[in-house]
């Protein structure tokens, strides 16, 4: 399990907020709609894309029923899209990447194709952008609203490391927070066996789940399905995504929004201390929400951790063990409606019932009823470990346990270790450190932070503004709680939409309350 960034799934339905302060939207500022496309960019190589790929057209047809789920309702279509395995041998072996579509109801006034990345990495947006599609309806007047799984993921060619069987055993016997030498070693060695198995069930592909090559295809995407400039709605990890295509093609940028935006000049130590902080600030505001001084809530609640680490709770045939126990307790804190569940299942495991927690942790994890678990977790860590060439050892992970403890007696010590487990022995080298995000010469993208976002926090977002450059990022700031600001209040959502519709461009630091 990592929290190091999630999902936005749950940020797409928050508590609504209300109110609005901004300087004004800048006069006479505006985004182009696009239309008439234009070839993709040459590969990393200069080599032209080969016409195999560029001819392509999507041959839409009727979705089937995600795993476990229903049908996607009327006016959905799916195709799958071509693209090259490694851009560095553009004319070389494929790969699939799969799209959902549904068309925009004005024909005579229709922008373009708007793309969206909820996340993870490894969030599926086949799968989510139709369960959450309400929360997009008005997009839809003008825009075909189009969701995709990046390589690696879901319906795309997809990374698979682990059955499920691996899967329960890793989360049932490794202690997240490793106490003794024993746990330590027990910790490093799933590490190195989750990449094994990624290595073993999907070598071909694995080194290949960058960042930066899911932007490529997002260019080829743009091509085939008719569109000059890619309009692209990212969240959580898309924001990275989404700055990734920005600096690789900032000519073929149109309207761009990143909302709740990963830090663009963070190392993995780093992004692991700013979650650290923002996990320990959305929990304090939690506390403080229901009536409880900061400080002796954390403690409660840490008590409540040292005592399953010790002696986990029975549930079933299972245990709530503290790393689980972790888990639950992230999961509510990315949605501040999803307070009430926390503190419900908190009260339970205090009093010995740890199954509200467990089944918080399985939500998270994405195991169902049946201990089946998706592949996201498979494709989130691929990605990730795919892009940062960091590889910190057991020995630094220890020594940021001081620092890390001191910033969030329940969320460091994890947040400290996982910098060490997360690509412990990866069978391939990762791409980078820390992005590049520049993108000079693009159009006015939108960059949205919330202030108590907890997986991706804030201080992400005049960071992102700042990197993409002068006269491209737009800093947009949502007063409130929760991962994800577009849907939860009328101020961010009309300012999204303003500009997505009608190109309207706010004013740099907007700010919404």
């Amino acid at each position: 399990m990592s929290i190091r960034i999630r999902t936005a799934v749950l940020g797409v339905a928050g508590l609504l907020l209300a109110g609005c302060t901004s300087g004004g939207d800048a006069p006479g500022t505006d985004a182009s709609p696009t239309g008439g496309a234009k070839n993709p960019s040459a590969a990393p190589t200069g080599t032209p894309l080969p016409a195999a790929l560029t001819g392509q057209r999507p041959r839409w047809r009727g979705c089937p029923a995600p795993e476990g789920g229903e049908k996607p309702g009327a006016g959905w279509r799916c195709a799958d899209v071509k693209v090259p395995l490694d851009y560095k041998k553009p004319a070389g072996k494929t790969i699939t990447v799969a799209l959902i579509r549904k068309e925009a109801r004005d024909k005579d006034r229709r922008i373009g194709s708007l793309l969206f990345n909820f996340g993870g990495p490894g969030a599926s947006g086949v799968e989510i952008l139709p369960r959450a599609a309400t929360e997009y309806a008005g997009l839809n007047e003008r825009y075909d609203l189009v969701g995709f799984d990046p390589r690696g993921v879901g319906r795309s060619s997809a990374v698979v490391c682990r059955d499920d069987k691996e899967q329960a055993a890793s989360e049932a016997g490794t202690d997240l927070t490793p106490d003794t030498a024993a746990e330590e070693a027990a910790f490093v060695k799933d590490g190195t066996a989750f990449g094994a198995g990624c290595a073993r069930r999907s070598g071909k592909l694995v080194p290949h789940t960058t960042t930066s090559n899911t932007a490529r295809d997002l260019d080829l995407v743009r091509h085939v399905l008719g569109d000059a400039k890619l309009n692209y709605f990212g969240i959580s990890y898309g924001t990275q995504l989404g700055a990734a295509y920005a600096h690789l093609f900032p000519a073929n940028v149109g309207r761009t929004v990143l909302d709740a935006v990963v830090d663009p000049t963070a190392d993995s130590t780093g992004h692991a201390r700013n979650q650290t902080i923002g996990f320990q600030r959305a929990l304090d505001n939690y506390l403080k929400n229901k009536g409880e001084n900061p400080k002796a809530g954390t403690a409660r609640i840490s008590a409540l951790l040292d005592r399953l680490d010790r002696d986990p709770l029975p549930v079933g045939g299972r245990k709530l063990t503290d790393s689980l126990a972790l888990t639950g307790i992230v999961m509510p804190l990315y949605s501040e409606s999803s307070w009430p569940m926390l503190t419900s299942a908190l009260q339970k495991a205090e009093s010995g019932d740890g199954s509200e927690l467990l089944q918080l942790a399985d939500y998270y994890n994405d195991r169902d009823r049946n201990g089946h678990y998706s592949t996201q977790s498979h494709a989130q860590r691929a990605i990730s470990c795919a892009d940062s060439a960091e590889r910190p050892t057991a020995a630094q992970a220890r020594a940021l346990l001081p620092e890390f403890r001191k910033l969030s007696p329940v969320f460091g010590a994890f947040l400290a270790w996982d910098t060490a487990g997360w690509c412990a022995n990866w069978p391939v080298k990762g791409e980078r450190s820390k992005s590049d995000v520049s993108a000079r010469g693009a159009g006015p993208i939108l960059v949205v932070g919330t202030t108590g976002d907890p997986a991706t926090p804030y201080e992400g977002a005049p960071r992102m503004a700042k990197a993409l450059g002068d006269g491209v990022g737009v800093l947009v700031t949502n007063k409130g709680e929760g991962h994800g600001a577009y849907g939860t209040g009328a101020c961010v959502t009309k300012t999204v939409d303003a500009y997505f519709l009608d190109g309207k461009v706010p004013s740099y630091g907007k700010t919404c309350s």
